[in-house]
Order: C-alpha cells, then structure tokens, then sequence
C-alpha cells in the first residue's frame, strides 16, 4: 500500500504542509482592505484555481486526441479530467463566496470574475449531461469531444480575459493589484507555492483514479457481455 509514485508522496508532504503552515504560519497585516487572517485563504482558493485550469486543459488535450487517434484511453481520461475540473472549480467558488463574505461583505458580490466562473461551470456540466444522453457510446464520446473543445475556448475568456476588460474586485484585474504587488511575503510563499504544487498534484491523482475505476468498468461490462453471449448459445 506505501509503493506510491513518487509525485504522489510529493503531493501527500505539499498537501500536509500547506494546511498545517496556512494555519500556523504568521501572515501580514494588511494597511488597506479587510482581509487580515482571511488571507490564509489564498493557500486552497487559488490552488485550486489553478488546478482547475490544469486538469480541464488536459481534459480538452485528450479530446483533441481522441478525435485524431480514435482511442478510448484519451475519451476516459478526456472525461475524468473534466469531472476533477469541475469538482476543483466548485470548491473554488465555494472557497470564494467565504472569502467574499469577510472581504467585501457579501458571499456573491457583483463581480465579473466570479459570474464569467459559474457559467464556465454550468457550461461544463452540460458536457456530463451530454455524454449522459446519447445512448450510442462512440457517438456520445466524439460528440461531447467536440463540446469539450468549444467549452474550454469559452472557458478562457470567461476566466482570463473578460475579468481584465471589465472592472473586477479581484486583485490582479479591473485596475486593482495582485497579491505580489503589496503583501504577498516570503512567509505565504513558503507555504503558497507547495500549496499549488500539493493542489495539482491531488487534482492529477484523483483524475488517474476515475480513469482506472471507467477502465475496470468498462472490462466488467465486456465480460458481463461475453458471458451472456456465451449463455445465449448454449441454451
């Protein structure tokens, strides 16, 4: 049970520390704004960010890959990047709304970044509803392929453009600046780096998992159809 990957114990030990020293680790007093220790926050809200955006561009990678090479590995492990997505994308607004509430006061400020991420989500969403709904499971693979590319092409803007042309109350767009520009201190990148790296590497591993379990599913269900097979003629 302990003969693990060896990015898998990196990501256990990253995990580990970011919790334990996101509470611990002394932080700065911000001069402007409410943030104070809220901003230990920044240690699992943004990660999780960014391994949102990690997995769903590997989840659009297998698509593509699928479409050219036809191979059902990549539809697999095109659909368990996406689930991971998705999963990482809710806990990141639901980290959010908390953060949202202490900072500004509300769990879902008028906010441009915040709306341009739940439609990203919904969009998503209907990509599981998609695959759901087509009986034939070629057809379903190849068309919800092609729905992956255009939600991740949807998906950017929505996350990384629009909140930079309109105003955001996120730092880093809107005009207003990002963490490395005023408080963001050794001490919180001693823990916010391996936070990410922690962060990605859970959302890799979980996506790995869910391949493994379509995997062994999809075996069952070519054994169970043999068997029947096998049943039918000799009776």
């Amino acid at each position: 049970m302990f003969r693990l990957a060896w990015w898998k114990w990196v990501t256990i030990v990253f995990l580990v520390y970011a919790v334990i020293a996101g509470f611990l680790v002394d932080i700065p007093r911000l001069q402007t704004g409410n943030l104070d220790h809220t901003a230990r926050n920044l240690y699992f809200h943004v990660p999780m960010w960014f391994g949102m955006v990690f997995v769903l561009t590997l989840s659009v990678v297998h698509s593509v890959l699928y479409l050219r090479k036809n191979q059902e590995i990549s539809n697999l492990k095109a659909v368990s990047f996406a689930e991971v997505g998705v999963l990482y994308g809710m806990l990141g607004l639901i980290t959010g709304m908390v953060w949202g509430k202490f900072t500004w006061g509300d769990f879902l400020p008028r906010d441009v970044k915040i709306y341009g991420a739940a439609v990203a989500m919904l969009i998503y969403l209907a990509y599981f509803i998609l695959r759901s709904a087509i009986e034939n499971k070629e057809q379903a693979a190849r068309i919800s392929a092609v729905y992956n590319i255009f939600a991740y092409a949807v998906y950017i803007p929505l996350i990384f453009v629009m909140p930079r042309l309109y105003d955001s109350i996120h730092p880093g767009n809107g005009g207003n600046p990002g963490f490395n520009a005023y408080d963001l201190n050794g001490n919180m990148r001693m823990v916010f780096y391996p936070a990410v790296i922690g962060f990605l590497g859970l959302a890799l591993w979980i996506a790995t998992l869910r391949t493994r379990v379509r995997v062994l599913e999809q075996a069952l269900q070519v054994a169970e159809n043999r068997k029947q097979v096998s049943i039918e003629i000799v009776s």
